[in-house]
């Protein structure tokens, strides 16, 4: 790896920004994967100008994937992507071996940048993260993104040491599921240009007037264009529309992060593009958690029918 600098991580400034969808895996009714479907998911994505997405990631139940299933659906997203849109793919591991090998598979089946997440479970130290991560960087070309959700990993990702990482080229962002809104002040003083930083969808608003770049969201799979219209509004200053699209968007997006990734593939199939099945241990949302989704997309759908030039989240 190299040291960084501005000009090596200008792509990633043209890209690595807004809504970026975090695109669940579909499955039949067999428990196989679902391509058809991942297909329609991944077009609707570039068909509402979403600069990338990101698939095999928390959204996409990489852990219950066969390594066969992972190159599926990576080369499914490349290939309906087409040079039209850039392909994320999740290869974190608690194994940094394993996390290797993952990156590997990734860079071969034509991904172009990778998702790494905090190593989970085993509790490293921060330089056992940073030799992890440096694997990891070791092992591959692609940019990498890294992921920091304690929340799931039980070991945050240290400002310290995404610091550290940051002056290597080849890490261009952070996906901070943290909701620590004041992080985003801190790091973008400390981080060099062009790194990137991307929230949530519960946080968008808040992350982006302090700084932040994006967010990878879960409703950008129900409501692309809204979405992206809510990050655009923010890119250009626009805070009295963000906000009104933001409000807009939090039942919708508290409904689906509840019970992730359930309660979206139930929300998909509300639409028709998607069946609701997910992979054990994980299961199918209950009665309450349904009745939430379809409110709540419901009455978003209600408010789009009065919004000119915002398609309403149908399929």
């Amino acid at each position: 790896m190299t040291a960084a600098s501005p000009m090596q991580r200008e792509a990633a400034r043209g890209w690595l920004a807004g809504a970026i969808a975090d695109i669940p895996t579909p499955f039949d009714r067999s428990g196989a994967l679902d391509i058809a479907a991942l297909a329609r998911l991944c077009e609707r994505q570039i068909e509402a100008g979403a600069s990338a997405i990101l698939v095999c990631e928390t959204a996409g139940e990489a852990s219950t994937l066969t390594a066969a299933e992972r190159e599926a659906v990576i080369r499914t997203a490349v290939t309906v992507a087409c040079n039209r849109i850039h392909v994320i793919a999740g290869a974190g591991s608690n194994s940094t071996l394993q996390a290797v090998q993952n990156t590997r598979q990734a860079a071969a089946a034509g991904a172009d940048a990778i998702m790494s997440v905090v190593p989970y479970y085993n509790r490293p130290t921060a330089e056992g993260i940073y030799a992890h991560f440096r694997a990891v960087g070791d092992a591959t070309a692609l940019p990498i993104i890294l992921h920091d959700c304690p929340a799931r990993t039980g070991r945050g990702l240290p400002d310290e040491t995404l610091i550290r990482l940051a002056q290597w080229a080849q890490f261009i962002g952070l996906r901070d599921s943290t909701g620590d809104i004041a992080r985003v002040v801190h790091l973008r003083a400390r981080v060099p240009l062009g790194f990137r930083l991307l929230g949530d969808d519960l946080t968008a608003l808040a992350y982006a007037a302090a700084g932040g770049d994006g967010c990878f969201s879960l409703a950008a799979n129900i409501a692309p264009q809204l979405c992206n219209a809510l990050l655009e509004s923010c890119r250009r200053g626009r805070w009295r529309t963000a906000r009104r699209l933001h409000q807009q968007l939090l039942q919708l997006s508290e409904a689906t992060s509840r019970e992730l990734p359930a309660a979206l593939k139930y929300a998909l199939s509300l639409q028709g593009l998607a069946m609701p099945h997910v992979r054990l241990p994980l299961t199918e949302v209950d009665q309450p958690a349904q009745a939430m989704v379809a409110q709540a997309m419901a009455e978003l759908n209600a408010w789009l029918a009065t919004a000119p030039g915002i398609p309403a989240c149908q399929s």
